[in-house]
C-alpha cells in the first residue's frame, strides 16, 4: 500500500474518531451523566449563591440544574495561591455561568474546558502599546476569558456579586459573557448573530455604546459601569451583568438594549425577579 494511500486512511480515520466523539460519544456521555441525581447539597448551594434560581420557573430550574451537572462533570477546576475548590464554589460558578445558557444551548460551553480560581483579585503582568512603543504593567485583576477555553476568576469577587443579587457587579456572568462573544472567533462585543437580528444588534448597540461614551467624556451620570466603556467586548459583559443584577435600571435606562439582550438570552430577568 502507498504512502498516499495509508496517509488517506489514517486521514479518514482520524476524522472519523472526532466525529464519533463530537456527535456520539459526548452526547452518551452527557445522558448517561443527566442519569445521576442532582445532589441534594448542590440543590443547598444553588439556593444560596444563585438567587435567580429561586425565581425561575420549574422547568427552567430543571434545566439549570441540569446544564450545572454536565458542567461540574466536564469543566476542570483549578485551585490558584492555595485557595481550595469546594462543592459551594462549583455551583456557585457553574450556575451563574449557566444563567446565559439557560433557555441557549449548554452547548456553547463546549470549548470552555478549565476555571482557574483565586482566592482574591491576583496581579499579572500585561503588554500595553503606545503606537510604536511596547511596555508592560502590573495590573490587578478579578477575572480573564480566552479565546482558548480557560477562565480565570478571583472567588472573593464571585462571592461578592452572587450574595449581593441587586450589585452592580457579577465576574462570573461578565467572563462567561465573554466566552459566549468568543463564539464568532473573536471577542467583538457580538456574540454570533445572523440576518435582522444582527443588523438590528449592530444598530442599537452601537448607538448605546457612543451614548455612554459621550456621558462620560461630559462628565455626565453614567447609566451603565464607565468600564463597559473601555472597547465594545468589555462593554457587552458589563451589559450582560446588568441585564441579570440590575434588570429594572437597565430596562428603564436603555429599553431597546433590553429587549436585545432579552432576545438573546430568552430571558426576562426583570419580569423573573417580581415573581
Amino acid at each position: 500500500m502507498s504512502p498516499l494511500i495509508l496517509f488517506t486512511v489514517f486521514a479518514i480515520a482520524l476524522i472519523a474518531t472526532a466525529v464519533f466523539y463530537l456527535f456520539f460519544y459526548r452526547a452518551w456521555r452527557r445522558e448517561l451523566e443527566l442519569k445521576q441525581p442532582f445532589p441534594k447539597a448542590w440543590r443547598k448551594h444553588l439556593q444560596s449563591t444563585v438567587p435567580l434560581y429561586r425565581h425561575l420557573p420549574t422547568h427552567m430550574q430543571k434545566t439549570l440544574r441540569d446544564q450545572i451537572q454536565l458542567f461540574i462533570a466536564e469543566k476542570h477546576f483549578y485551585g490558584c495561591a492555595g485557595f481550595e475548590i469546594d462543592d459551594r464554589v462549583r455551583v456557585a460558578i457553574a450556575g451563574h455561568a449557566c444563567l446565559l445558557t439557560v433557555m441557549r444551548s449548554y452547548a456553547d460551553y463546549n470549548e470552555v474546558r478549565s476555571i482557574l480560581v483565586y482566592p482574591d483579585v491576583y496581579r499579572v503582568q500585561a503588554q500595553e502599546r503606545d503606537g510604536m512603543v511596547v511596555g508592560v504593567s502590573d495590573q490587578v485583576r478579578a477575572g480573564e476569558a480566552s479565546s482558548l477555553g480557560q477562565v480565570v476568576l478571583a472567588w472573593s469577587e464571585c462571592e461578592s456579586g452572587a450574595i449581593n443579587k441587586n450589585g452592580p457587579h457579577n465576574v462570573i456572568l461578565h467572563e462567561f459573557a465573554h466566552q459566549l462573544d468568543y463564539l464568532d472567533g473573536t471577542a467583538d462585543g457580538a456574540p454570533p448573530l445572523s440576518g435582522e437580528q444582527a443588523k438590528e444588534w449592530q444598530q442599537t448597540m452601537t448607538i448605546a455604546y457612543d451614548n455612554l461614551r459621550h456621558s462620560l467624556r461630559h462628565h455626565r451620570t453614567s447609566w451603565l459601569d464607565p468600564y463597559g466603556a473601555t472597547k465594545p467586548a468589555e462593554f457587552f459583559a458589563v451589559l450582560t451583568e446588568t441585564f441579570y443584577q440590575q434588570p429594572q435600571h437597565l430596562k428603564e435606562q436603555q429599553p431597546a438594549v433590553y429587549e436585545l439582550l432579552r432576545d438573546f438570552y430568552r430571558i426576562d430577568p426583570g419580569e423573573l425577579a417580581q415573581s
